[in-house]
């Protein structure tokens, strides 16, 4: 019964957290209806959009600025995208794949920028850019970990505490015996 708020807490807390390093700028997803096929189809067609405009914006541009620009919209496309897919799906798991996904894709634009350098220059942006996607995905790894755990702990909290309140029902017998237990069974959704 709680996991749509943990959901909706861990949107909050993936969004905030989540980098957002493109200059392509998208649009919002709509987060007022997570479920909403129409939403997401929305949102979906709206990045579509919005990377078939950058990337046409792209063309005046030669060179490697003209490669940094495309992998700047095909990476904000991508977290539209699995940003509404993991709203539209609204499961620990979608969150979870959402960040993973828009970390290669920062990591493939962070590459793509480190290609304008050159030796070692050129080296260290590659292992910044290889050291910030594995701390993005370790920490997603991470958080997911950690609140499959609260709802585990909340879980064995929830059966303890309906536990106590069926033993108390045993000192009734009959009617009231019946009704505390019907009392305990809703108060706890068993």
């Amino acid at each position: 019964m709680q996991q749509p708020t943990l959901l909706v807490m861990l949107g909050a807390a993936w969004l905030a957290i989540a980098p957002a390093h493109a200059q392509v700028q998208v649009a919002p997803v709509v987060h007022d209806a997570p479920s909403s096929k129409a939403a997401y189809n929305l949102a979906r067609d709206t990045a579509a959009a919005t990377y078939k405009s950058a990337r046409a914006g792209c063309d005046a541009i030669t060179g490697n600025p003209k490669d940094v620009c495309i992998a700047e919209a095909k990476a904000a496309r991508v977290r539209a995208e699995e940003e509404a897919n993991a709203y539209y799906q609204n499961t620990l798991k979608a969150f979870t794949q959402s960040r993973m996904r828009i970390a290669d894709a920062n990591f493939d634009r962070d590459k793509t920028r480190c290609n304008a350098l050159t030796g070692n220059d050129k080296d260290v942006c590659i292992s910044q850019a290889k050291a910030t996607l594995i701390s993005v995905q370790a920490d997603a790894r991470a958080d997911s970990k950690t609140i499959e755990a609260r709802a585990d702990a909340r879980a064995d909290k929830e059966t303890a505490a309906y536990k106590v309140a069926r033993e108390k029902c045993d000192a009734f017998a009959g009617a009231v015996k019946d009704n505390c237990v019907s009392t305990a069974k809703t108060q706890f959704g068993k």
